[in-house]
């Protein structure tokens, strides 16, 4: 294919759907502060899968690689996350890694964690990425959202019980946790 076919495919079949994108990007997402960098990741993966014949329509196809790059952006974050070091003579010399065990282990944790979360109802999803991810206090949340702390409470009291019934219906929480969590 050549670059002019493939650039006459991309100004009809995709680049119409921007606004759309950026909206749903921002609506879906809003704790992600990077939706450019989103919208421009998302075009390269939909133009690769483009030239392997993988698009057959490209809304969907658009839509949905957004959706996974933001979930892939949003695992890297918290992948980054990193603790201080205060006192570096009580490091230990040798410290062993975690085995491939433990990391698969981990890394199901967090997809579940992930799938908990997209599950929640959009604005309490929200409010849940803002507390958690960007470790905003709920007046903060209340003011960005537009919204009353007492409403930023409930939903993060709604949020924790759907994310912990979730758990329990996946057998992924003891049996000796409590069924409902104490709210906050």
């Amino acid at each position: 294919m050549t670059p002019t076919e493939q650039a006459r495919w991309f100004s009809a079949h995709v680049q119409p759907y921007e606004p759309a994108l950026r909206a749903y990007l921002q609506k879906r997402f809003p704790a992600l502060p990077d939706h450019d960098d989103l919208v421009q990741e998302t075009y390269v993966r939909t133009l690769r899968a483009y030239e392997g014949g993988r698009v057959t329509h490209a809304k969907a196809f658009l839509f949905t690689t957004a959706r996974n790059a933001a979930i892939d952006l949003f695992r890297r974050r918290r992948g980054q996350e990193h603790e201080e070091i205060s006192d570096v003579v009580a490091m230990p010399v040798l410290d062993e890694s975690p085995g491939v065990g433990e990391a698969l282990e981990r890394e199901q944790r967090l997809e579940a964690l992930l799938e908990a979360i997209l599950a929640l109802p959009e604005r309490c999803r929200q409010v849940m990425m803002l507390r958690h991810l960007d470790g905003l206090a709920y007046k903060e949340i209340a003011a960005r959202l537009g919204i009353s702390p007492e409403t930023v409470k409930v939903h993060m009291i709604k949020g924790v019980k759907d994310c912990t019934r979730f758990f329990h219906q996946r057998g992924l929480l003891g049996t000796d946790a409590p069924a409902e969590p104490i709210a906050p």
